[in-house]
């Protein structure tokens, strides 16, 4: 099978996708930034399950890094035919007037820019004009692009509204290249800083349960899920959509 790239995959809802992704024996290339002794534990274990899988480093935002990192992967994996831009940092908390620029700016390097440099690398391996095969990318969004964090983190709400845009007008310009472009919007989910949050915020939870007509965060299994879905050929007529999955806090 070809491989799999995740990028931001040390732990969280990237970390799930890898991990299901390689259960069904496809090679997956893990992405992280700091976190290698995370990015390790998970690739060990999908190698003690029998899959094949690579952590790689790279600053997602930076042009040589990702250009590199892809380079590694096609080497050590082979043809890749699958991109999830997972990769994301928070900005700074509070209101726009308090904003750090300094936090903003590296969360719209990583968020926004990253997407597209990793975006760029993938489709000239995969796309037809360039010999590939064609492929499909998921760009992993947040329920914060439709409902803008206000009053809290609305630099990074906009930075998936950015990327939403993105999903659309890639998914229209890379079609006849065999390429699929579609965005998951996830709502809260208990990852591992979820619960880190928890622990200093417990009023989060019910919180989020006034949000969400399911009354509950979703599992970051539910979330991995939908993009395996979006990576299949189950989802062979689907492009230049967004999928939300946030219990229906902001679905239509």
């Amino acid at each position: 099978m070809t491989a799999l790239v995740v990028t931001g995959a040390s732990r969280g809802i990237g970390a799930e996708i890898a991990r299901r992704a390689a259960a069904t024996g496809r090679p997956v290339a893990l992405n992280y930034n700091r976190s290698r002794a995370e990015a390790e534990e998970v690739v060990t274990s999908i190698r003690t399950a029998g899959g094949r899988a690579l952590a790689v480093a790279a600053d997602v935002s930076d042009p040589e890094q990702v250009e590199a990192m892809f380079a590694h992967i096609d080497r050590d994996l082979g043809p890749i035919t699958g991109l999830v831009n997972n990769a994301g940092v928070n900005g700074s908390s509070g209101r726009v007037e308090a904003l750090d620029p300094k936090a903003t700016a590296r969360l719209l390097s990583v968020n926004v820019l990253g997407p597209f440099l990793c975006a760029g690398a993938a489709i000239r391996r995969m796309a037809r004009r360039h010999g590939g095969q064609g492929g499909v990318i998921v760009n992993i969004s947040s329920a914060a692009a439709r409902h803008g964090g206000p009053g809290s983190y609305v630099d990074y709400a906009a930075s998936k509204g950015a990327l939403d845009t993105f999903t659309i007008g890639l998914a229209r310009e890379q079609a006849s290249e065999g390429i699929r472009v579609n965005g998951l919007r996830p709502g809260a989910t208990m990852t591992e800083l979820s619960r880190e949050w928890m622990r200093s915020h417990p009023d989060w939870e019910s919180w989020v349960i006034g949000q969400v007509p399911l009354g509950r965060p979703a599992r970051m299994e539910e979330i991995a899920r939908a993009a395996l879905f979006l990576l299949s050929e189950d989802a062979s007529y689907i492009t230049g959509a967004i999928l939300d999955a946030s219990g229906g806090w902001v679905s239509p």
